[in-house]
């Protein structure tokens, strides 16, 4: 394998080189409409672990908390940087009595119910639920989702601070404070299971280093992003068998990708070089501000975010179009906002659609890199890292060293689809 694997890095040279990972299964799109299962039975877990979000009043206690700062001094500190001590404790109380009135809910269904802080959810609170419920945002709900590796285990997310939070991943907001409603609806079975799509991806390569570094909790700068990178490597180096080979075979990442993955150089005003292959086309060299690759849950997301179209960008175009057509268009708002809509609801598919939406940020064009499509679906993407100092982030909470050399295959497989509940208004 390691040899048929040398010959394949020799062979890229000639354009000719392929991923090591194999194909796939040919996969179909989902039915257009369709959204969801019925369930069989009503959903009645016995055993809940409630995954709750560090607030940000949290964050800055725990973030003084080594210079014993007491809430005074925090009050004060908290000022001088422009910021609300209460604002952020009324946020704060918003989302515990929130996370109480769930966890009420549940226990008075009988429900064996553990609380646990995002850094203290790990795979043994997986293992222990029945089912797992998100309570914070959408952030919230990828930490959770990113542990959770069993179909047989469902995920639901509470949204506990509306105001402040959009919510995609949660259910309807008035469910927040309806929470029994909710469960109730959800012991009778009126609901659909709604089978999200995941990311899961291959590492290969020369001089990889597939130890994750784990972002969700930490407020990193770049050198301590970096810093932290070179001490798992070093780590890793003094580890028998260690990972740092001079070649290595494809190696399944442990982490699945619910929103998105994006790759880039660490420091974002650099641009990153990299080669990409769509379903097995040829390897186009790449010169960007990076590389996205979502899933149709991660098409309203930041993909939609890169991707979409302004009233104004679309009203300017309409103009070109309109002077060198002779057309008679009437650009009126409405005529304007319409297209622009339409545009930009193009860009949303559904979260259970077998194909992956790739997006290249901002395209360097000239006689040596090309873009010929700076955006498209396709089940599987591959890339190969020509940068120096770029990472793959899986979810915007987990971080890959991915410099040159290494290779990527992103894919979509039936195994790592994860339960989440449908419940409508």
């Amino acid at each position: 394998m390691v040899r048929r694997f040398v010959v394949n890095l020799l062979r890229f040279g000639s354009r000719t080189f392929s991923c090591g990972y194999p194909s796939p299964r040919p996969v179909h799109t989902a039915s257009p409409g369709r959204t969801g299962s019925e369930p069989t039975a009503g959903f009645k877990p016995g055993k809940v672990a409630v995954v709750t979000k560090t607030t940000r009043y949290e964050f800055e206690q725990q973030r003084y908390r080594y210079a014993g700062l007491s809430e005074e001094d925090l009050k004060q500190l908290l000022a001088l940087k422009g910021s609300s001590y209460f604002g952020l404790l009324e946020r704060h109380n918003i989302h515990t009595s929130n996370v109480d009135h769930v966890v009420d809910s549940l226990r008075r269904k009988d429900m064996e119910v553990r609380v646990v802080k995002r850094g203290e959810y790990d795979e043994e609170v997986v293992r222990w639920a029945d089912a797992i419920i998100s309570a914070g945002g959408d952030g919230t709900m990828l930490l959770v989702a990113s542990k959770v590796f069993s179909q047989d285990k469902p995920v639901l997310g509470v949204n506990t601070d509306p105001e402040r939070s959009e919510g995609h991943l949660c259910l309807p907001v008035r469910y927040t404070r309806a929470f029994p409603e909710a469960l109730d609806r959800l012991w009778r079975g009126e609901f659909r299971w709604l089978w999200r799509q995941r990311i899961r991806l291959h590492l290969e390569g020369t001089g990889i280093n597939p130890t994750p570094v784990d972002l969700h909790e930490l407020q990193l700068s770049l050198e301590q992003h970096n810093q932290a990178h070179r001490v798992r490597t070093v780590d890793d180096l003094q580890k028998p068998g260690s990972v740092h080979q001079t070649v290595s075979e494809p190696s399944l990442l442990p982490v699945r990708s619910l929103n998105e993955i994006f790759i880039g150089e660490s420091l974002s005003s650099r641009a990153s070089y990299y080669e990409i292959s769509v379903d097995d086309g040829p390897w186009e060299k790449q010169k960007s501000s990076g590389l996205s690759i979502c899933t149709g849950t991660g098409s309203k997301a930041w993909s939609y975010n890169i991707n979409k179209l302004s009233e104004q960008a679309v009203e300017e175009v309409l103009l070109i179009g309109k002077s060198q057509s002779g057309l008679d268009l009437r650009l009126n708002p409405e005529f304007v906002e319409g297209v622009t809509d339409r545009y930009n609801e193009a860009l949303v598919f559904s979260p259970d659609d077998q194909r992956l939406f790739y997006s290249v940020r901002e395209p360097i064009s000239n006689r040596v890199f090309s873009s010929s499509r700076q955006r498209g679906f396709g089940t599987r993407v591959c890339v190969r890292s020509r940068c120096w100092d770029a990472c793959m982030v899986v979810d915007g909470g987990t971080s890959f060293e991915f410099n040159d050399g290494a290779i990527a295959t992103v894919s979509l497989s039936p195994e790592d689809r994860l339960r989440t509940v449908l419940l409508e208004n």
